[in-house]
């Protein structure tokens, strides 16, 4: 590749592109809810949250301080992720809170990139950000979940015209967006009933004295506020 084709490229990436019809967006937005709210396909459609939910875990960790071991994904959907550093302390506790509102969160911040026409940019941050999981991966199933995830994005970013970009990356991010929203449910009818008991809420609950019930609300906050916000930003883009 000579220098004027990464050029090319690299304008590709940082430049803006068109807005996508309104009729396109909630088709997206339809075909986003049809994947979260239906049981069988949610057990599917999950793990891509789990890659996000482990991902924040672990991004948080570095960031933090603390020092990331490695990150597993499981086929039932759940996952683990390990990092070493002080058992208590802000880095712990925002380690710990990390993943329930990391879905949302990038769900948030992908719909402003979408509102700012930065379709492209997207799909290579999420190449990105993938390919820097991947190096953290320490099973086999967790390494065929994300090498799937992240050679998605990849061919649609190279491959795909302007239209199936667009509509990729509407529907990826709507996605997270609302199945940011359904694991805190989730895991809300499993501490009713009992179960997790060492769930994120419940690990907070012990770093800081703070019952559990009130992690529950913030996770609630974070995933219902970033629902709307980028719904707001998506509908606001359109052309």
């Amino acid at each position: 590749m000579d220098f004027q084709n990464i050029t090319q490229v690299w304008d590709r990436v940082v430049g803006t592109q068109a807005a996508p019809p309104v009729w396109l967006v909630w088709v997206c937005a339809a075909v986003a809810l049809a994947a979260v709210l239906p049981r069988g396909l949610w057990h599917v459609t999950r793990n891509a949250v789990t890659i996000a939910h482990e991902g924040g875990h672990g991004l948080v960790a570095v960031v933090s301080g603390r020092r990331l071991q490695g990150i597993r994904l499981h086929s039932d959907t759940s996952g683990l992720t390990v990092s070493r550093g002080k058992p208590h302390g802000v880095g712990m506790v925002l380690t710990a809170a990390a993943g329930y509102t990391a879905p949302p969160l990038i769900g948030l911040a992908g719909a402003w990139l979408l509102s700012a026409g930065h379709i492209t940019a997207l799909l290579w941050g999420a190449v990105v950000l993938l390919l820097a999981m991947l190096l953290m991966i320490r099973n086999a199933y967790g390494l065929l979940t994300v090498v799937v995830a992240g050679g998605a994005f990849l061919l649609v970013s190279w491959l795909a015209d302007a239209r199936v970009q667009a509509a990729f990356g509407y529907l990826v991010v709507w996605f997270l967006l609302a199945g940011g929203v359904r694991p805190v449910f989730e895991l809300q009818r499993k501490r009713r009933h009992g179960g997790a008991p060492d769930s994120d809420a419940d690990q907070l609950a012990r770093l800081t004295h703070v019952p559990a019930a009130m992690w529950l609300v913030l996770f609630y906050a974070v995933a219902l506020c970033s629902l709307i916000g980028g719904a707001r930003f998506l509908l606001g883009a359109t052309s």
